[in-house]
């Protein structure tokens, strides 16, 4: 139980720092808290994975290959994660047809002009 609330935490705050300076410091600080708890580490991690590709720093298409269902959904619909290479990744190996359609459309609505 202390894992779920924890985690709902770190869900909420990392949304809420994503891509604010802040972030590298709390995620520091978190990584320490949670090393023990594998299913809060990961999430930590793929997180700061969101973080690097909504900042356009460079990331790795293994770690949005085998990451889990739950930040590929993240990935392929959260607006803040606007990375043409990333959507497109995801909307050709993503490992369900739900985010690879996710991707698909996003990609699409990015192309739009605004």
């Amino acid at each position: 139980m202390a894992d779920s609330a924890v985690g709902r935490h770190l869900d909420r705050r990392a949304a809420d720092l994503l891509t604010d300076p802040p972030f590298t410091a709390w995620a520091r600080t978190m990584t320490e808290l949670v090393a023990d708890r594998d299913f809060l580490a990961r999430r930590l991690r793929e997180w700061t994975l969101l973080r690097t590709i909504a900042l356009g720093k460079p990331w790795v298409a293994e770690d949005l290959t085998s990451a889990s269902d739950w930040f590929q959904r993240m990935a392929a619909t959260m607006q803040i994660v606007a990375s043409p290479e990333a959507l497109g990744l995801l909307a050709e190996r993503g490992r369900t047809r739900r985010v690879r359609n996710a991707a698909s459309r996003q990609l699409r609505h990015n192309d739009q002009p605004k």
